[in-house]
């Protein structure tokens, strides 16, 4: 993200009031379609075998070093493990490419617009009061290494042409928010302590 680029926050009553009336005029968007650019630690975790033994999935040959820094691939395309049976249920489409970076998630997702609304508003007020949550200012484009080793999701909305297509930008740290800050966020709600708790460091750019 450029430096002096304004992260958009609203009051929390505009939150509330987001919540409130998400529900009660129908669906704005259809046919959901997510494609994301997934560093290769991401396809690389631990798997328990049948003896209780753990081991990694980065014994293939696409997920090796030599392969995967030189190349983009899908992964998964028949059926996303990350998706699983949730994307059936809601009608979404997820493709993941493994691309050769470290880490990180760059995820785009496509709806059709069924009825016009302010997006952006939308966005920004939804997440207002979302602590690890950044809406961007129209048509900018979150990069990866902007959350690298933060709990942070950043988003950012794009219209095409102005035509019946919104386009969701969103980046990830996938060891950090993806993994185990969601888990220590996720604890810190459980236990009634600061959901903050240990996850307020900011993002180490490179």
């Amino acid at each position: 993200m450029n430096s002096g680029t304004k992260i958009v926050k609203g009051s929390s009553s505009a939150s509330r009031e987001a919540r409130a009336n998400a529900g009660r005029y129908g669906p704005i968007v259809a046919a959901r379609t997510r494609d994301a650019a997934i560093g290769g630690l991401a396809q690389g975790g631990p798997r328990k075998k049948g003896n209780g033994m753990m081991t990694f999935r980065t014994t293939r040959r696409e997920f090796l070093g030599g392969a995967a820094t030189a190349a983009m691939l899908l992964s998964g395309v028949s059926g996303a493990r990350a998706a699983g049976k949730t994307a059936s249920q809601i009608g979404l489409t997820f493709v993941p490419h493994l691309t050769p970076m470290i880490r990180g998630i760059h995820a785009t997702l496509y709806a059709r617009i069924t009825r016009e609304e302010d997006f952006q508003a939308l966005f920004e007020q939804r997440y207002a009061d979302e602590p690890f949550v950044d809406v961007l200012p129209p048509k900018s484009h979150p990069e990866t290494r902007s959350v690298r080793a933060a709990n942070t999701c950043r988003i950012a909305l794009h219209r095409p042409q102005g035509g019946d297509t919104l386009v969701v930008l969103s980046v990830i740290d996938n060891l950090v928010k993806g993994a185990a800050g969601q888990a220590v966020q996720n604890m810190n709600i459980m236990f009634g302590v600061d959901e903050c708790s240990g996850l307020s460091q900011v993002p180490v750019l490179p």
